[in-house]
């Protein structure tokens, strides 16, 4: 039986936040761990639009912090659904920085979370496939597997030899 088909797009979220004086540290930028709250909320709410499912976190990739963000900045999460898996999908996100007053914005953040699609009793249930259109979407939903197989091979949950997507990058025979 094929699995149904839906477009990314149909997944994408913007979610949009104020930081106040709760959200930062001692140094009035907002907080790390903060900052993952409503990363994961956003991938959350893609994944969920694609899947029509409840969702659970699975993992979290390269979350990096590459600029403070000040009190009192509008901070803009993106997340989409990039592929999803049998019950799995990965969800890209990016997050921007805007200080309206000055009028400056930048790139934050960017992340790839993984969730599973799960039933009412918490069990992994099938999702839709993904369908990429444009060509940014091409190019994550053609990373994806690679993405996949490298958290399978990190978390001990894949054999190196079973990476086909990485030989090259390992050169495993």
């Amino acid at each position: 039986m094929m699995r149904k088909q839906k477009p990314v797009k149909d997944s994408f979220v913007i979610m949009t936040e104020l930081v106040l004086p709760n959200d930062t540290n001692t140094l009035n930028n907002m907080m790390g761990g903060r900052m993952m709250h409503l990363m994961d909320i956003a991938a959350a709410i893609a994944a969920q639009k694609h899947s029509n499912r409840i969702v659970v976190t699975a993992s979290v990739d390269n979350v990096s912090f590459r600029e403070g963000i000040k009190l009192g900045s509008v901070v803009t999460l993106q997340a989409q659904v990039t592929r999803a898996f049998s019950s799995s999908m990965e969800v890209h996100i990016d997050v921007w920085a805007e200080d309206i007053p000055s009028g400056t914005k930048f790139k934050s953040n960017e992340a790839f979370f993984t969730f599973v699609a799960v039933d009412q009793s918490g069990r992994p249930i099938d999702v839709p496939e993904a369908v990429p259109e444009t060509p940014e979407e091409l190019t994550l939903f053609d990373g994806a597997l690679r993405r996949r197989q490298l958290r399978l091979l990190l978390a001990g949950r894949l054999k190196p030899e079973d990476a086909t997507e990485l030989k090259s990058m390992f050169a495993i025979e």
